[in-house]
């Protein structure tokens, strides 16, 4: 959730935030602000909102000149999305401003001692309550606003990124992180912070991760980062390897549509490099040995919302080639549950981001019930790679649209990756087996270049629905997720009433809500592969057709069984089974889209959601 920019250089300052809360909107447009470190003191404006509210403020009442700042797009918790809960947050004294991401959880506690000592709150924020401790604590350690922030941080519990200025500190910027993202960039003369590098690659591809419990401080010159106690911490620098290009629409209306469309290239890339010169399959950062891998007798995904989907179709590929029994888990029930994880569990966790909340709190309780974690990410050194034993990376590059589209592709590729990397480690798979499947993913980018190519009429099927209050999604087998994932990104986008469901479910409960023109798609398998999960599926559409339904039927090209019981077909390539929801996906990720264009709706940045659920 929010965005955060921080910056001391010399350029404008404000310039640098705004452009940097632009590339983070997607992480919460309910508010915007900024605060600038002036000649004259701190300025700040702050506007409920999207940022455009808080530039056309800017416009109207310029902020006095200044090089270090910082700026704040939030996605609210603690207080409505009015001006005055909106980010930053200022002390008693006017002089210090504070940032927040995350969630204080003992800040009712700290606000009644400090309303208490004397302090004025003006919101019904969390972070308010830090703006206000900060202010003490900074007096208490001599104008020192780093040691102050590590004073504070010992006293907070939740999860929290936190970046303050005091402008009788006008040289520096000082964040902290505890399980929620913050990164350092690194420039000449000039540097910064933000919750994703996103904000800062116009003008460095130098980063510096930032471990838990750290305190940075950032000057023109200088990047200083200790522990909490004070203490120097190690740091690890990268490069950045995507260019600001990838964060543009470059020419498209919306993030969203940009994102689908390179979904060849995203899966492409998720494949490239996989095979070693021995021919064997190898991971980004595998720290488990091929005997620990043996011993796994279950394993365990763990993931929400999209990448929940992505987790259950993967569970049929990997259960298929590794015989291995795996289970699908919303990880935000996993832990409450008191599930059975041992040393022989390999817990997956799947998160685009690397910070998910819900997914990196039960990735650690999986870890302290010593089992072993591989972790399927999009964001390098993000926290749940850095505390998993394994690491493989999609390579979607940046994903901006809150719905996500090339991530939950790449999610799919990468989980398969890893079902026949098990299969070869197992000795499941000879060889020449686990060639010929990879040799069908890598046939899938042209495949779905050509599903794209022919989209023009899904496009129209949306504006002739738009009207419609209820869609259902069916499908069998590795349909069913498909169905699942269709139904999501309906109600994300385009806020209908759209559910996902198992089509042999139908007869016991579901069908009831069928009525005469209730829009159905259906993922036909292929008669090739599944040909008795093909007929029971078309069954299931007669079903649902003979209570009035407007039946959409996804099926691959040359399959003609399916003709008379369609009022729409959508035709994909022929695929493998297990493939196919790389390419059904498709043309209900279009659909979604176009149902949220011709209603009016904000396609990249949907209501009441954020990119990144930095929550519990």
């Amino acid at each position: 959730m929010c965005g955060i920019v921080g910056y001391v250089g010399e350029q404008s300052a404000l310039d640098v935030v705004i452009s940097g809360l632009r590339r983070l909107e997607y992480r919460g447009y309910d508010s915007a602000g900024v605060a600038l470190v002036t000649a004259d003191g701190l300025a700040t404006d702050k506007r409920a909102g999207k940022l455009i509210n808080l530039e056309e403020s800017l416009d109207r009442t310029p902020l006095p000149a200044a090089t270090t700042g910082m700026g704040h797009t939030r996605w609210a918790t603690h207080g409505g999305p009015t001006d005055r809960n909106a980010h930053p947050h200022v002390d008693c004294t006017g002089k210090l401003a504070v940032i927040h991401n995350g969630i204080i959880e003992n800040f009712s506690k700290l606000r009644l001692g400090l309303e208490t000592n004397g302090h004025d709150f003006s919101s019904e924020t969390d972070t308010e309550s830090v703006a206000h401790l900060l202010e003490d604590a900074y007096a208490a350690a001599g104008g020192n606003l780093a040691q102050a922030m590590r004073d504070v941080c010992k006293q907070l519990v939740g999860a929290f990124t936190l970046v303050a200025v005091h402008s009788d500190s006008p040289e520096c910027v000082v964040g902290a992180r505890r399980n929620s993202p913050l990164v350092v960039g690194r420039g000449v003369g000039e540097n910064f912070l933000a919750s994703d590098v996103s904000a800062f690659i116009s003008f460095t591809r130098n980063a510096v991760e930032l471990g838990q419990d750290q305190v940075v401080e950032i000057t023109r010159d200088g990047i200083s980062v200790t522990t909490f106690d004070g203490a120097p911490a190690e740091t690890n620098e990268y490069e950045v390897t995507w260019d600001a290009a990838a964060a543009e629409k470059g020419g498209f209306e919306h993030f969203m549509l940009k994102e689908i469309a390179e979904q060849p290239k995203a899966v492409a890339d998720t494949l490239l490099g996989r095979v070693g010169v021995d021919g064997k399959l190898t991971l980004d950062e595998m720290r488990l040995s091929d005997e620990e891998l043996r011993e796994v007798d279950k394993i365990i995904v763990i993931a929400c919302g999209t990448a929940y989907n992505a987790g259950m179709i993967a569970k049929y590929a990997i259960e298929h080639w590794t015989r291995i029994p795996v289970e699908v888990e919303l990880a935000s029930e996993f832990r409450y549950r008191d599930p059975i994880v041992d040393p022989q569990t390999l817990v997956i966790a799947i998160s685009q981001s690397g910070e998910t909340m819900d997914t990196l709190m039960a990735l650690r309780h999986a870890r302290e019930q010593r089992a072993r974690v591989l972790a399927i990410c999009n964001t390098n050194g993000s926290t749940i790679p850095r505390e998993s034993d394994a690491v493989l990376y999609t390579h979607a590059g940046p994903e901006i649209a809150v719905a996500s589209t090339k991530a939950f592709l790449t999610q799919i590729v990468a989980a398969y990756l890893v079902g026949l990397y098990l299969a070869q480690v197992r000795g499941n798979k000879y060889g020449d087996e686990i060639a010929a499947i990879l040799t069908d993913l890598r046939d899938m980018p042209e495949k779905i270049e050509r599903v794209l190519e022919t989209m023009e009429p899904v496009r129209k099927l949306a504006s002739t629905l738009k009207d419609k209050t209820s869609v259902l999604f069916l499908g069998r087998h590795v349909g069913f997720p498909v169905a699942l994932e269709g139904a999501l990104k309906l109600k994300e986008l385009a806020y209908m009433h759209a559910e996902g469901f198992a089509a042999g479910e139908l007869k016991h409960g579901p069908i009831a809500l069928v009525e005469a023109g209730t829009p159905v798609f259906v993922t036909i398998p292929s008669p090739r592969g599944r040909s008795v999960v093909h007929d029971k599926v078309v069954s299931n559409v007669e079903e649902v057709r003979a209570r009035g339904a407007y039946t959409i039927l996804i099926a691959e090209e040359g399959d003609e069984s399916i003709n008379s019981a369609a009022d729409f077909i959508i035709r994909i390539p022929a695929c493998p089974t297990l493939m196919q929801p790389l390419l059904a996906t498709v043309p209900l990720q279009v659909f979604a889209c176009e149902m949220a264009t011709v209603k009016g709706f904000d396609v990249d940045q949907p209501r009441n959601l954020a990119k990144s659920v930095t929550v519990e």
